[in-house]
């Protein structure tokens, strides 16, 4: 459970130097990453006042406006199942406003989607570079593709020549001190071309190398899908442990950084895999008070309870589902 000791202390590194947003775990074209950061565009606080969900990527590529309301099924370009779960979702969250004509539901966008996100900076953990696992391959395919304008690698390890040699060229390398919070850039990473097509790398192995060309309007869709279950998502852990030595935060941390602390272990935990009977300090107790959205909050630039979901609550329970 080294790794996600490390990454939650690197989340929390990156996110105290950042004006975006970082989440953990996001889903790319051909793998998870393990860390993004989004970082402002210029109208970044236009999203922020719409929901404080990821919108669907469905919602956004429809022909749903801000002007005149549209019958549903009119205006997606997709199976009719996929298309009403979509818009189900964007209405809940406060994208979409719906009204019923003549038994029939119609929506409309309760803003125009801005233009709010700029570059993408993934990031790789490996605190061990001893134990490197498939690292050159997942940088590889990052390089490839060009979904991220910046790709970087943080280890704890100290990077010998020997090590930088095995990685991308472009891919930047850091170091990080997880119990000081502290970065030292040993290399640093060569912007990728995102405006333009990329090669995803599928599988490789000595003898062959399976690629599928992705066109530049693919991977710009690609990078606001990123970018949207970023804002939705964040970092921290959804809940912290059901245990006594469970504190809501690390020593170096604010007391209300919602974050699984075990004094026990002394680090971070994993409260789905590591907390519980099977542990030898375990001593059952209600979880640490923490409040995930107040401590994301003030942190960063994401707004919790924006003035969209007062539109989203004024008569939604008119609407029956079709």
């Amino acid at each position: 459970m080294r790794e996600y000791a490390f990454e939650l202390a690197m989340c929390a590194a990156v996110e105290a130097d950042s004006d975006g947003l970082v989440a953990r775990q996001l889903g790319s074209h051909t793998r998870i990453v393990d860390v993004v950061e989004v970082r402002r565009g210029p109208e970044f606080s236009a999203r922020a006042d719409i929901t404080a969900e990821a919108i669907p990527d469905l919602a956004i590529e429809s022909d749903v406006g801000v002007g005149r309301a549209r019958y549903w099924k009119e205006a997606f370009d997709a199976p009719a199942d996929r298309a009403e779960s979509a818009v189900d979702r964007a209405v809940d969250i406060g994208f979409f406003a719906a009204e019923r004509r003549n038994c029939r539901r119609y929506v409309r966008q309760t803003a125009r989607y801005p233009d709010w996100f700029g570059s993408l900076r993934a990031f790789e953990n490996k605190p061990d570079l001893g134990r490197p696992g498939d690292l050159q391959l997942q940088l590889r395919k990052d390089v490839s593709l060009g979904l991220f304008d910046e790709v970087v690698l943080v280890t704890e390890s100290y990077v010998t020549g020997a090590h930088l040699n095995r990685i991308p060229e472009a891919v930047g390398v850091w170091r990080f001190f997880p119990e000081e919070g502290r970065f030292e850039v040993v290399r640093e990473a060569t912007p990728l071309s995102t405006d333009d097509p990329g090669i995803a790398v599928l599988d490789e192995s000595p003898a062959r190398v399976d690629v599928e060309p992705v066109t530049a309007d693919e991977k710009a869709r690609y990078r606001r899908r990123i970018a949207e279950r970023a804002y939705g998502k964040g970092w921290r852990p959804d809940a912290l442990p059901a245990c006594e030595r469970a504190e809501a935060s690390g020593p170096a941390f604010h007391p209300d950084d919602a974050l699984p602390y075990c004094a026990w272990k002394g680090r971070f935990v994993d409260p789905a895999r590591e907390c519980g009977a099977d542990c030898g300090g375990y001593d059952p107790a209600d979880p640490p008070e923490a409040d995930v959205e107040a401590a994301r909050a003030r942190h960063s630039s994401w707004d919790p309870d924006p003035d969209g979901r007062d539109r989203r609550q004024v008569g939604l329970d008119r609407f029956a589902e079709e």
